[in-house]
């Protein structure tokens, strides 16, 4: 068997392992709350009125903290939701099976 070939079947391994499965589901989830969705598209719109009001030479600066309070409370409500809560674990449970897989390879290797 070819390194392409192993590496090819530690691929399909990685993603049939449950800590995988866990991150897809929990993506998927995420992604399919309309709540959340409505939360980040305002977010990402709040950052760019920010970054705009900011290049402007004649700030208004309560507008800026209007719009920072604003954007507190949206990152607060995705961070703080079940599904991110969620997504974040099952993405650092991936993160640490595949610094397991690279650690093994490197040992074997040396």
């Amino acid at each position: 068997m070819t390194i392409h070939e192993l590496a090819v079947e530690i691929g399909k391994a990685i993603k049939a392992d449950e800590r995988m499965v866990r991150l897809n589901a929990a993506r998927a989830a995420y992604e399919a709350n309309e709540e959340l969705g409505s939360a980040l598209m305002e977010y990402e719109i709040q950052q760019r009125a920010l970054a705009d009001e900011y290049t402007k030479a004649d700030r208004d600066n309560e507008l800026i903290e209007a719009v920072q309070k604003r954007i507190d409370f949206l990152y607060e409500k995705i961070t703080g939701s079940a599904e991110y809560k969620e997504m974040l674990a099952a993405e650092e449970a991936v993160n640490a099976l595949m610094n397991d897989v690279n650690a093994e390879i490197k040992y074997c290797i040396t």
